[in-house]
This record gives C-alpha cells, sequence and structure tokens, in this order.
C-alpha cells in the first residue's frame, strides 16, 4: 500500500457513490437540524399547494425530523409509507444486485401499486388516518 493510496484525495474516485452518499446524508442532515430551525424555511410540496390533496410523499419531511428525535410513533404518523417501501426497497436492491428479475421486478411493480394506493387512499374521508398528523399529548 502506497503512502498516495491513504490521501483522502483518492477516495471518491475509488468508491464515487459511497463519497456522493454521505456528502448527500450530511447535506439532508445539515438541513433538517440547521437549515430549517434557522430560517422556518421548508420545501413546499407543490401538489399540495395546487391540489389541497396529499401526495405520497407529503410528511416526509417532518417524519424524518421525527425520526432524527427517535421519535418513531410521530414519524410513523407523519408518513406510514416510508416504513413500508424502506425493507421492500431492501429486498429489491438485493434482488436486483442477484440478478434476480422476475423477483425485483414483482418487488417494484409491489412498491409502486403500494404508493399509489397510499397517494389515492390518504385523501378519502374514511382513510383520513394515513394524512400526516400530528399526535398531541
Amino acid at each position: 500500500m502506497s503512502i498516495d493510496s491513504l490521501k483522502f484525495g483518492n477516495h471518491p474516485k475509488r468508491h464515487p457513490k459511497l463519497f456522493w452518499g454521505a456528502l448527500l446524508g450530511v447535506g439532508g442532515f445539515l438541513y433538517l437540524k440547521v437549515w430549517l430551525p434557522v430560517t422556518n424555511i421548508a420545501i413546499p410540496c407543490v401538489f399540495h399547494e395546487v391540489t389541497g390533496l396529499y401526495c405520497p410523499g407529503c410528511g416526509i419531511t417532518r417524519a424524518a425530523l421525527s425520526l432524527l428525535r427517535l421519535d418513531f410513533v410521530q414519524a410513523f404518523r407523519y408518513n406510514p409509507l416510508v416504513f413500508i417501501l424502506l425493507p421492500l426497497y431492501v429486498i429489491y436492491f438485493i434482488a436486483k444486485k442477484k440478478q434476480m428479475r422476475l423477483v425485483s421486478n414483482g418487488i417494484m411493480t409491489i412498491m409502486l401499486i403500494l404508493t399509489l394506493a397510499f397517494g389515492l387512499l390518504r385523501n378519502i374521508p374514511m382513510f383520513d388516518w394515513l394524512a400526516p398528523t400530528e399526535i398531541r399529548s
């Protein structure tokens, strides 16, 4: 192992996905923990602003903030779809890596159907409990 391989400058070239993923993670953390509390300027949901309806992603920023406070129950109330899609995405990623095309396509189809159904159901009054809500204590 040479001295040059230990320099920080070589790591992004060797592992660009890890570098950009870490950079994105740090940027997201700074956005949630520094920018939002200081400025109170969040990214609005354009779909909700225009239609008044909740999209499948409404509540994800608030859910992420709750997760950073380790408040899993409140995060689930803001957007339960995240907790359903995350394990499915892990299965999809593994199946894709192992070139299990039928399984990965099936999981992707299930994730798409769940996302569309969730987006529709959370706007029907009978399923209003799926809308992003804050738990009052």
